[in-house]
């Protein structure tokens, strides 16, 4: 069946949410924090991956693994980007994915990506970034109707704020 990437799953309800939009999938959610995966039966004595049903936690770095996977040759059906808000901040912006110098890796990796985020700004970011890598790139609400992936999502559609969902191609 197909695989999908869940980059930065934190306390992996993302991923959970993500096997049950896709049945015949297997998800892969990772995350670098030992307590957001805790909560998902993840304990580091027991090595680097959890398994939950269809789904696969592992702790790790993202840049690093994103790098050894590339260099494996590995591919995913789709990888999806979930933030609740850009980080970091303005500030440190160049460490975002998009402007950060693993994404022509992270792009390596699937011919599909998406990304979803309560602002704005951050999705007009992440379009413009598939886009200067000569991906597609649609950006749009989501509508409210669609159940939220991950508990900020919920949070915020909740408070009235608008979503934001990238769909990048390639």
């Amino acid at each position: 069946g197909s695989v999908i990437l869940d980059t930065g799953c934190g306390n992996g309800e993302s991923s959970l949410a993500l096997s049950e939009r896709y049945p015949d999938a297997w998800i892969v959610g990772i995350d670098k924090t030992v307590q957001r995966l805790a909560k998902r039966g993840y304990r580091r004595e027991n090595g680097p991956v959890h398994t939950h049903g269809r789904c696969c936690f592992l702790l790790a770095d993202l840049v690093d693994l994103w790098r050894l996977m590339a260099a494996a040759g590995w591919q995913f059906d789709k990888q999806y980007v979930l933030y609740p808000n850009p980080w970091p901040r303005a500030a440190q912006r160049l460490r975002r994915w998009p402007l950060h110098p693993v994404w022509p890796t992270l792009l390596q990796l699937s011919q599909r990506v998406e990304l979803r985020t309560n602002w704005s700004i951050y999705a007009e970011e992440f379009a413009a970034s598939l886009l200067a890598s000569n991906w597609q790139a649609q950006r749009a609400v989501i509508p409210d109707q669609e159940p939220p992936l991950t508990p900020f999502e919920a949070k915020y559609q909740a408070s009235g704020h608008a979503l934001w969902q990238v769909l990048g191609t390639h």
